[in-house]
């Protein structure tokens, strides 16, 4: 992935980006795409005789035990995706069978029959689904109220990561995205232009890490940014205390401190418990996307 591929690839995820408002790829493929070259990484490229630019982007990363693939069609292109997204799916699926096979998910935005049909021709099934929501900022008083000698401070560089690694890789034990972390996997999105440590929010309870709430901001040109709930875990040992609610509240008036008026996250449908309380304190769902998995060989 040389600096003009870069690019190319880049021009169309940003036209997907401004027709659906919302990023093509995952951080982990963002990040995969930017470092472009690490083991398990593949980009494909599909073009048409008659045209300057590509007309879609296929994307293989090796996660935590599986494969990660991503399919974008230009949106100037997506009429004919019958005929594209096979091309391009089917492409990256061999990737994967070449490099010895594994556990594969791919991962659509607001998927249509089309994308069903797609996945059941290359023997992926239905998985996890996720919901974005959001709600505006700020909080209610009577929210804000409810964090009253509710402590927390920032993130710690360097003297934080080994503690909050075993707290995320504990709450996080079946998830293949969030799971299994290592250092050099943190590192890389504390690394990234949006990081900061002052949106990176620990409870300390009992001397150790009860759980975390990680913001990140969204810059929009001549807007106010968008907040996010990057990442949220209590710590098992904690749980059944309503952390999580409060840990989010926090997360929330950090956000709204740093100029966002709107907050945004992502939580699993099948997840009632945290669905309903987000709902709870205000968050309403925007879309959904689907995770299509399967064993390929």
């Amino acid at each position: 992935m040389n600096a003009d591929h870069f690019a190319v690839v880049t021009e169309l995820l940003s036209a997907a980006e401004r027709a659906d408002g919302q990023r093509a790829l995952s951080d982990h493929l963002w990040l995969d795409l930017r470092q472009g070259g690490r083991t398990g990484f593949a980009a494909i490229l599909g073009w048409e005789h008659d045209h300057d630019h590509p007309v879609a982007y296929s994307q293989v990363s090796r996660g935590n035990d599986s494969w990660s693939i991503d399919v974008v069609v230009h949106p100037h292109h997506r009429y004919d995706m019958a005929a594209i997204g096979p091309q391009m799916l089917n492409a990256a699926i061999e990737t994967v069978c070449n490099e010895g096979g594994g556990h594969v998910h791919w991962w659509v935005f607001e998927p249509t029959s089309t994308h069903h049909t797609l996945a059941s021709k290359v023997g992926l099934s239905p998985g996890r689904e996720l919901i974005q929501m959001k709600r505006s900022l700020p909080l209610e008083q009577h929210l804000i109220s409810r964090t009253t000698g509710f402590i927390t401070r920032p993130f710690i560089l360097g003297k934080d990561n080994e503690e909050w690694l075993a707290v995320n890789n504990l709450a996080f034990v079946e998830h293949a995205e969030q799971g299994g972390w290592d250092n050099a996997t943190f590192l890389s999105r504390t690394n990234e232009p949006w990081f900061n440590p002052e949106g990176f929010l620990i409870h300390i309870r009992d001397n150790e890490m009860a759980g975390f709430c990680w913001t990140k901001l969204h810059p929009r040109e001549s807007r106010p940014p968008v907040g996010e709930i990057y990442v949220i875990a209590v710590n098992p040992a904690h749980g059944g205390q309503g952390l999580g609610t409060l840990l989010t509240l926090a997360g929330l008036q950090a956000l709204a401190h740093q100029g966002a008026i709107e907050a945004m996250l992502y939580v699993d449908r099948d997840n009632t418990g945290a669905v309903t309380m987000y709902e709870r304190i205000g968050f309403t769902s925007n879309h959904r996307e689907r995770a299509f998995v399967g064993d390929v060989h």
